[in-house]
């Protein structure tokens, strides 16, 4: 033994049995890999074992998923705010576009219904558009963006599609002012279109009520009746509507009756009115003359009756005895004073008679 060469040394038990552990293992590991390459039951046992480390999984992937739900979700939610806003701001703005078109769709249907008026009537008009409004119960009145330099002129009608509106008062080169006939200091002469009665339409301060005052207790008037305009006066042409009678009612005096009348015209409403210069003439309607029978026939009979008892009188009164001193006479008398000659005197009772010659 070389002199370098320290002394022996003795195996220790613990490495001898670490050795012997190894070595069990790798035959154990041998064996199982084995047995799995040739039974395949090793494949079932990692199976039953995924089944077994599946909650564990789960709840060691729980903090990642929500931290991410809760990411998504705020992205989200911002996502949502941001488009909900854009939306509602899209949709104010569709709002006033769809606002806009129903007031030029309205304006349109307007427009088309004064156009009709001035075709179907062959009138002479002009457009002018409502420039303020004042419909306190005092003062009925509308100012209009169109004065003297325009054509408008004291005393001029002015209507709608429906029918008269009222007239201007006051103009100044670029405004008119126009009373309405519901003003309480307006009144228009109108007939009835249905049996020609005349009749005077006043204003009650009220933009949906006419008063239709005086009428008179056989003169047919009816609720339901059209009024249109007289002409007379010269103010408003023949033959425009004003309004249809609502109601009627009889006065304090119970002499006449008072009547409600609703405006053929939209006096509290509409952005253009026509100004008219002038218009065809149009007959009146003509007057029912039977519109007085109902009241005539009873009084006809009536003096009917009072001739039979007026002619029944007269045989009593015949039959009366004459005074005392009165002449009397035979029923020859007559023939007794013809043949009496001419210096006879007839009877009383018979008129004079010429001498017989």
């Amino acid at each position: 033994m070389p002199s370098y060469a320290g002394p022996p040394v003795a195996s220790r038990p613990g490495e001898v049995a670490s050795t012997l552990r190894l070595l069990a293992y790798l035959a154990l590991t041998i064996a199982l890999v084995v047995l799995d390459h040739r039974g395949g039951w090793l494949a079932q046992v990692r199976a039953q074992a995924n089944v077994v480390t599946q909650p564990l999984w789960w709840l060691a992937g729980l903090p990642g998923r929500v931290t991410t739900r809760v990411q998504d979700d705020a992205a989200t939610r911002t996502g949502l705010i941001e488009e909900n806003r854009r939306l509602r701001n899209d949709m104010l703005v569709a709002n006033a576009r769809l606002a806009r078109l129903q007031t030029a769709a309205a304006d349109n249907a307007q427009l088309r219904a004064l156009l009709g008026v001035k075709t179907s009537r062959g009138l002479d008009v002009q457009l002018a558009p409502v420039l303020d409004i004042d419909l306190a119960p005092g003062r009925q009145r509308l100012v209009l963006d169109a004065g003297s330099r325009d054509g408008a002129t004291l005393g001029q009608a002015v209507i709608d599609a429906g029918g008269l509106m009222g007239q201007i008062i006051d103009t100044t080169p670029a405004h008119a002012t126009v009373l309405l006939l519901t003003d309480p200091d307006h009144a228009v002469p109108v007939v009835v279109a249905r049996n020609g009665v005349r009749l005077i339409v006043y204003g009650r301060g009220r933009s949906d009520l006419l008063e239709l005052a005086d009428v008179p207790l056989n003169s047919g008037v009816e609720v339901g009746d059209v009024l249109v305009t007289s002409g007379l006066g010269g103010r408003f042409p023949a033959g425009f509507p004003v309004g249809t009678v609502a109601a009627l009612r009889p006065d304090d005096s119970h002499a006449f009756l008072v009547g409600d009348v609703t405006p053929a015209a939209r006096l509290d409403r509409g952005r253009d009115v026509l100004l008219l210069k002038s218009a065809p003439p149009q007959p009146l309607p003509p007057a029912d003359p039977t519109r007085f029978l109902p009241e005539a026939a009873p009084a006809t009979q009536g003096a009917e009756a009072e001739v039979p008892a007026a002619s029944s009188t007269t045989p009593a009164q015949s039959q009366a005895p004459a005074p005392a001193n009165a002449p009397t006479a035979s029923p020859s008398a007559p023939t007794q004073g013809a043949q009496s000659g001419p210096g006879g005197t007839p009877p009383a009772t018979m008129p004079p008679q010429e001498p017989q010659r």
